[in-house]
């Protein structure tokens, strides 16, 4: 394993403060190797900075497999430099492998076998293990996926419209469908930059902050005239055709508004065509050589890895479990003392 080829690249463009909870975990794993002789799959979206990820699990002594595709974006230079490093990446018969535990997105990969569980990722992946009869490590239910989701992922929408072109938010009227995790982090990154943003979802189970309009997701009316003087139409609900059904699919494709998917499903329904759609209908900061910046993905990612170890030790029982709470405090706390992202955790506890 040519773990230095990976160091040599990571080195030259992450400071140590941009990864405190990784760091920590290499730190640890490379003296304990808690993960010897233990055969992982790990499909997280393969990114350059998902490669620190790796470099944990590899000094922990496991015998990594790396998934990829299976309808999640990924950086197919990343895999093809993998592979250079002996990193063994999964084809059709790793597929069919069984592994001690297998790291999950999604829940794409609920067909690859596990001796002893499974760790998701995501919120969309949760529905896809509701009835597995073992044990399921959910990263996605705490406090720490919100440092990804809300300012990480915000952060990439604000990138991801710069890339194509859309720097200029001021004054700009955003209609956003969606105020979990994921659309509390845009509205606070669009608002910076000047936008005004009009939230649709349940008024009644979400509070948006003062002085922001909001529609009710099941008035029909209000939400197509919002969506015909929109500058921008975004999708951050994470649910596969979140929007089918709750207005006239033409007012959409005919308006001049610029349309956004962040969620890894297709929010918008089959009767969006992908062309209308930046990206693809690919969440759109996945266009981006780093979709979440290192700093606000490091936490999740030492999470997940973590959910290993509560695995194979017994920690967790046979159905979904959230992380444990004094986990997650314990990764908190090294970001708070020595992560780049301290400063803007406390934005993120007003915006709940």
């Amino acid at each position: 394993m040519k773990l230095d080829l990976i160091y040599d690249v990571l080195t030259k463009v992450y400071r140590e403060e941009e990864y405190p909870a990784l760091a920590e975990q290499i730190c640890q794993w490379r003296g304990s190797h808690p993960l010897a002789g233990r055969k992982i799959f790990d499909a997280t979206p393969v990114f350059r900075n998902t490669m620190m990820k790796y470099a944990a699990l590899l000094e922990a002594g496991a015998e990594l497999t790396v998934g990829f595709g299976r309808g999640i974006p990924y950086d197919a230079g990343i895999v093809e430099f993998l592979k250079k490093c002996e990193v063994r990446i999964a084809d059709a018969s790793a597929l069919r492998d069984c592994y001690d535990v297998v790291l999950d997105c999604a829940g794409a990969n609920t067909d690859v076998k596990a001796k002893y569980g499974y760790v998701e990722l995501t919120r969309s992946g949760l529905e896809r293990y509701r009835n597995c009869a073992q044990p399921v490590f959910l990263a996605d239910n705490g406090h720490i996926k919100e440092i990804e989701t809300s300012l990480g992922t915000g952060d990439g929408f604000r990138r991801g419209m710069i890339h194509f072109g859309f720097e200029d938010f001021s004054g700009k009227k955003i209609v956003l469908f969606g105020f979990g995790k994921v659309g509390r982090g845009i509205v606070m990154y669009a608002r910076r930059a000047g936008a005004e943003v009009v939230v649709v979802d349940d008024i009644q189970k979400v509070t948006v902050p003062s002085g922001m309009e909001a529609v009710n997701l099941k008035n029909r009316s209000e939400i197509e005239s919002a969506v015909q003087s929109a500058w921008c139409v975004v999708c951050a609900t994470g649910v596969r055709n979140a929007l089918c059904g709750k207005m006239d699919s033409k007012v959409l494709v005919n308006s001049p508004a610029i349309l956004v998917n962040m969620g890894v499903e297709d929010e918008f329904g089959p009767d969006v065509p992908e062309e209308r759609v930046l990206n693809g209908k690919k969440p759109l900061n996945f266009v981006l050589e780093e979709p979440t910046l290192l700093k606000y993905i490091d936490p999740t990612m030492a999470l997940d890895n973590d959910g290993i170890l509560e695995i194979l030790e017994g920690r967790v029982v046979p159905g979904l479990n959230n992380p444990p709470a004094c986990l997650e405090e314990k990764i908190l706390d090294t970001v708070r003392r020595a992560g780049a992202v301290a400063l803007e955790l406390d934005n993120l506890e007003k915006m709940r």
